[in-house]
């Protein structure tokens, strides 16, 4: 499937608002239509003081970016660009929990729109091996303490299969939108709410019960422990074979003599 789709129809904060269960994410919602990027726009909102839960979307981002870096191709008016902001007491070194807290949210939204969604550590929901959306954290800290996260997602709902060629190139074989797995166009502001009560529903689940919980629905859906990976990061390469994560979201990978080492921003290749 892939009918050139130009657009949808607009997002509308008082269709999410109908579709809306979550009684903290999305308290407050601010629709724009053309931002740089929502991480960067929330993050000024939080530090103007606005409250947990506040949620900014946009149509477009001119500077999206995803994991790395690398630039979140963003075109206007047919997929979902989201940030939502949270405080509370949460110390920086567990604060990669919360990209597997929006992995998993946007892979059960993804599993009720109709696909079968994997997870790829830390923050990529792919739909038969391609990547269909993901997750940023962004953080603002005072010391070792966080004093607000902003989590990010980007999400392929209706972009057409050309456009992603075009814009991404070679590349594009990695990419799918969730349009293109269903067959069906996706309702954007049911989507949106679904995400957002789902992510109100695993941050309330960690708060109350830990990181275990968390775990244990990530594990479900993980697809790199047990594979041999390469890691490459700061000039340095390093091979071995992933060990699952620890109670911070950080990805564990084991030598070949036995020896750990955890991993938060580095880049993770397939070597298998």
């Amino acid at each position: 499937m892939n009918t050139l789709i130009t657009e949808t129809r607009p997002l509308s904060i008082a269709r999410i608002r109908r579709w809306l269960r979550a009684p903290v994410v999305g308290r407050q919602l601010h629709l724009y239509g053309k931002v740089e990027s929502t991480n960067d726009t929330l993050g000024r909102l939080a530090r103007s003081g606005a409250p947990e839960g506040t949620v900014v979307i946009a149509e477009a981002q001119t500077a999206g970016r995803g994991r790395l870096g690398q630039p979140w191709f963003s075109p206007p008016n047919v997929n979902l660009y989201a940030s939502v902001l949270f405080r509370g007491a949460l110390a920086l070194k567990d604060a990669p929990i919360f990209s597997l807290i929006g992995g998993l949210a946007l892979a059960e939204t993804v599993r009720d729109a109709g696909a079968t969604p994997a997870i790829k550590w830390p923050n990529d929901v792919l739909v038969d091996g391609r990547k269909v959306g993901g997750t940023l954290v962004a953080c603002g800290a005072r010391g070792d303490e966080v004093d607000y996260l902003v989590l990010g997602v980007g999400a392929n709902l209706n972009v057409d299969l050309d456009a992603l060629d075009a814009a991404l190139g070679p590349a594009a074989r990695d990419a799918i939108s969730l349009r293109a797995v269903t067959g069906r166009e996706v309702d954007r502001d049911a989507f949106a709410a679904a995400y957002l009560n789902a992510l109100n529903a695993w941050t309330r689940r960690y708060r109350d019960d830990g990181p275990s919980a968390v775990l244990e629905g990530w594990r479900g859906l993980d697809i790199l422990t047990g594979r041999r990976v390469e890691i490459r990061g700061a000039g340095s390469r390093f091979v071995g074979r992933v060990a699952g994560v620890d109670p911070s979201g950080r990805l564990v990978v084991e030598d070949g003599l036995g020896g750990r080492r955890t991993v938060t921003t580095e880049e993770i290749l397939p070597n298998d």
